[in-house]
């Protein structure tokens, strides 16, 4: 029976949504072995974040706060996890694979020893060992891999693992982490700001609706009828990589291998061909509608519902159609 460790991730001293998908992952391991988990959160302003998930299911949630860890780096968070890790008996480590985890997590692996399993889609038991399933190749392989080492090291994706419920009084109790000093390298790394993006939209990972644009949309002036879409909808925009090499949008938005994974309710596909790259983002999306005027495109393979035509007749009339049933 493992034990399993869920390092939490903070902004501003708030509890980030990736860390309630880190802790799905442990409530399916706690199904399957019986196992328990703890929380670490560590960061400015951690004591007072843990009380907010409280009621998500650890046996504890422990924090750390100080100068080492007022401001995420590598270099300082990856000894204390790992001092953590082992002085507590753990044998399962756990995050979300935000840039955070994939950060953090290959250094934690490589001061444990342990072996890492990334992008973690599923996890099972099979005999006495844990199978865990990734995919590859832009998501058109499935591995299933296990891990020899004592200690797993795993990163898990979110779109795949719903936040799990923290609300409530809970019973978890909250208590200070034992510290461990960073890395030497850790003195030559220095955080000088956060270039906040504001925006009234969802967050794209988050988003339950999203209207994503390719190259047919050629210009950033044409990109605003996405957006306009969007906002009537109360949905997030996302584009593929062209689109965002192209200058019309910011990296921010992009959506594929090398940009976010998404799994909104709805994602609507507008003049994107599909690469399998982009695919890779998407196509775990529960309703897909694709907007494309050649039949051929790639992304009619994994759409639900699909338009063959111009995308400028379109997305106008689907604009129209929504003001006139919001009477705006």
């Amino acid at each position: 029976m493992g034990k399993t460790l869920v390092v939490g991730e903070m902004f501003e001293g708030a509890v980030r949504k990736p860390s309630l998908s880190a802790v799905s992952f442990a409530l399916r391991l706690k199904q399957i072995e019986g196992s328990g988990f703890d929380v670490l959160m560590p960061g400015k302003g951690a004591s007072a974040a843990a009380a907010s998930i409280k009621g998500c299911g650890a046996g504890k949630i422990m924090t750390a706060e100080g100068a080492d860890t007022d401001t995420y780096r590598a270099e300082a968070y990856a000894p204390l996890v790992a001092a953590v890790a082992k002085g507590g008996g753990y044998d399962r480590i756990v995050a979300c694979a935000t840039t955070y985890g994939k950060d953090l997590m290959p250094r934690v692996t490589a001061i444990l020893g342990a072996g890492m399993a990334s992008d973690v889609v599923a996890v099972e038991k099979a005999g006495d060992r844990l199978v865990y399933t990734r995919p590859m190749y832009a998501g058109n392989v499935l591995a299933r891999m296990a891990i020899r080492t004592p200690v797993h090291v795993v990163t898990v994706r979110q779109s795949e693992w719903a936040a799990a419920p923290a609300e409530g009084a809970g019973s978890a109790a909250i208590e200070s982490a034992a510290g461990a000093a960073p890395e030497a390298a850790a003195a030559r790394v220095e955080v000088v700001g956060f270039e906040r993006i504001v925006s009234s939209r969802p967050p794209l990972t988050e988003a339950k609706i999203v209207v994503s644009g390719g190259r047919g949309l050629k210009s950033v002036e044409n990109f605003k009828m996405l957006e306009e879409l969007a906002d009537l909808l109360g949905g997030a925009v996302g584009a593929t990589r062209a689109v965002v090499d192209a200058g019309i949008v910011p990296n921010d938005l992009q959506v594929g291998q090398t940009g976010k994974i998404v799994a909104p309710d709805l994602y609507f596909a507008i003049g994107l061909s599909g690469a399998i790259q982009h695919l890779a983002g998407m196509k775990s999306s529960r309703v897909i509608v694709a907007v494309n005027k050649d039949v051929e495109a790639p992304i009619f393979s994994v759409a639900d519902y699909g338009i063959v035509a111009d995308l400028f007749k379109v997305v106008p009339e689907l604009i129209a159609s929504l003001k006139k049933e919001k009477g705006a």
